[in-house]
C-alpha cells in the first residue's frame, strides 16, 4: 500500500519543478500586466487634464512634506515610468517597490478613501498593495528582461 501511494505521488508530482517555474513565471507576467496596467492608466488620466491634477494636488490630496506641484509631478511620473519597467521586466523589483510606495502615499494623501459607501477603492488600492508585494517577494520571472539578463550575466562570469 505504501509503496502505491509513493508511486502515484510521484507521479502527481513529476512536474512540480516545471510547473513552478514556469507556472510562477506566467503567474507573474500576469500580475506585472494587471498591476502596471492600472497604474499606468491613472497615468494617464493624470497627464489628460492637467490643470485638474494640479487642482486636486492642491486641494484634495493631502501629501505630506513635498509641495503640491511636486507631488503631482512625482506621482504621474511615476504612474507612466514605473508600469512600463514593471511589464517589461527590467529592474522589476525596485520598480514594484517603488509603485507600492507610490500606492500607500496615494492610501495615506487622500484620507477620502476610507470616508466612501463603497469600499470598492480603497480595496483595490490594498490588492494592488499585495500584488506589489508579490512582485517583490518573488520576482519577474523567466518571462522578462531581468531573467534574460541575469542569464547572460551567468554565461559571462
Amino acid at each position: 500500500m505504501h509503496n502505491t501511494l509513493q508511486y502515484f505521488h510521484g507521479l502527481s508530482t513529476r512536474f512540480d519543478d516545471k510547473l513552478s517555474v514556469w507556472g510562477g513565471s506566467a503567474l507573474s507576467l500576469a500580475l506585472r500586466l494587471f498591476v502596471g496596467w492600472q497604474f499606468f492608466k491613472a497615468g494617464l488620466v493624470k497627464i489628460a487634464d492637467w490643470q485638474s491634477t494640479l487642482s486636486l494636488f492642491r486641494e484634495e490630496y493631502m501629501v505630506p512634506v513635498i509641495p503640491p506641484e511636486l507631488a503631482a509631478w512625482m506621482g504621474a511620473g511615476g504612474e507612466l515610468v514605473l508600469p512600463v519597467l514593471l511589464v517589461l521586466g527590467i529592474f522589476s523589483r525596485p520598480a514594484a517597490l517603488a509603485l507600492f510606495a507610490v500606492n500607500l502615499m496615494a492610501v495615506i494623501s487622500y484620507p477620502q478613501l476610507f470616508e466612501l459607501e463603497c469600499p470598492a477603492a480603497v480595496d483595490s488600492h490594498f490588492y494592488w498593495g499585495i500584488l506589489l508585494l508579490v512582485l517583490v517577494s518573488f520576482g519577474p520571472g523567466k518571462l522578462s528582461l531581468d531573467a534574460w539578463l541575469n542569464a547572460g550575466k551567468q554565461q559571462i562570469i
